[in-house]
């Protein structure tokens, strides 16, 4: 099978692939789970890898050969629904290898044990897998000017909802003169949620995000551009894997940075999954997830004194009277209300089967 000429082109001499035999699979966090999962496929003769990034249809997986160039198979190509069918970044996948070439063919993906979902840009209803099979989240958000409560709402909702345990790590706490306040104001919206305080410049906080990191642990990381996660990423394998860019001064914005999803393999243990900064995203699913963010609402909800009290102007409303005594902000209410409007208007396009031709099915990707 032909590789996409353009994608050659564009592999940097230092990440030229280089066989290494033997690989220990468990150090990139294969268990037993996947194992059993993967019994049938290996007394087939498939062998599994790992996703490490994605170039438009052009997979690097780790495997017990080293690291190799992937592709989908047509079989599997053909057959797929839709692109959360197709792996991604953090991705167990059964494939052939071919060895002599550091090539190989994805068969298909096992299933996840967490995953980051989020619907397609444009007017199409379908799932995007940004990362899967991580056991945290960090939430990185920086200290400046950048800082805001209900994005991390936002990003907390999409944490729980994955299935892999939330932490807000609060960056650039050089820059901040009022770091208690921001954290209060985190207090009351991630209750049970660990706050760590870092500086890159400084080196504060990093032994705390390091206990996180253990052999064959995957974490992924979440936030907005500029807000430090390469520096992180960096600081973390003690050399810079990743291009950093300095933020705008006039509004404390930064600049994308990483463009693609990727896998960073660190030397002392532990793997990180580095996403490129999203400001918003449109959610995929949420409903256990804005359980878990916004709990105290909804044990509030339980409260009034109607079952199908809209929070509006009833009665007997413990959610406004919450909002009258200064308990609740009105802010965050509204963003929880903004929430489920989403996904009641999600689901109900889903249901309606709302979605355009899969691009992706029956094509070569050499043709396009």
């Amino acid at each position: 099978m032909i590789l996409n000429q353009n994608l050659k082109e564009n592999i940097n001499a230092n990440e030229r692939i280089t066989l290494v035999q033997n690989q220990n699979l468990e150090q990139y966090g294969w268990n037993q789970n996947f194992e059993k999962q993967f019994e049938l496929f290996k007394a087939k003769g498939y062998e599994v890898g790992r996703v490490v990034i994605e170039h438009k249809h052009i997979y690097r997986v780790l495997t017990k050969a080293g690291e190799v160039l992937a592709e989908i198979s047509g079989k599997m190509r053909f057959q797929s629904t839709g692109q959360g069918e197709f792996p991604a970044v953090g991705d167990w996948v059964v494939v052939s290898l071919r060895p002599e070439e550091n090539k190989a063919t994805i068969h298909g993906v096992l299933p996840r044990k967490s995953k980051f979902s989020r619907k397609v840009a444009g007017r199409d209803v379908e799932e995007q897998i940004i990362a899967a099979n991580f056991d945290t989240v960090l939430i990185v958000s920086s200290l400046n000017n950048d800082f805001n409560v209900r994005r991390i709402e936002r990003y907390l909702t999409m944490a729980w909802e994955s299935g892999g345990n939330p932490v807000i790590v609060l960056s650039k706490a050089d820059l901040c003169d009022d770091i208690e306040e921001r954290v209060s104001q985190l207090d009351a919206i991630a209750v049970g949620v660990p706050i760590c305080i870092i500086s890159s410049l400084e080196g504060r906080g990093l032994d705390e995000i390091r206990k996180y990191l253990g052999f064959g642990k995957t974490v992924a990381i979440l936030g907005s551009s500029g807000v430090g996660k390469s520096t992180l990423i960096n600081n973390l394998a003690g050399e810079e894997i990743l291009a950093v860019q300095a933020i705008r001064e006039d509004d404390d914005e930064g600049r994308h940075t990483t463009t693609h999803r990727q896998l960073v393999v660190l030397k002392d243990g532990g793997l990180i999954i580095d996403t490129p900064g999203m400001r918003e995203f449109q959610i995929w699913e949420g409903s256990e997830g804005v359980q878990q963010t916004f709990g105290d609402i909804e044990e509030l909800a339980q409260q009034c004194k109607f079952n199908d009290c809209s929070h509006k102007n009833e009665p007997g409303c413990a959610v406004q009277d919450a909002i009258e005594n200064g308990s609740l902000a009105e802010s965050r209410f509204q963003s929880y209300l903004k929430l489920q409007r989403e996904i009641r208007f999600l689901e109900n396009k889903k249901k309606k089967g709302v979605k355009g031709p899969h691009k992706m099915r029956g094509k070569s990707p050499t043709k396009r």
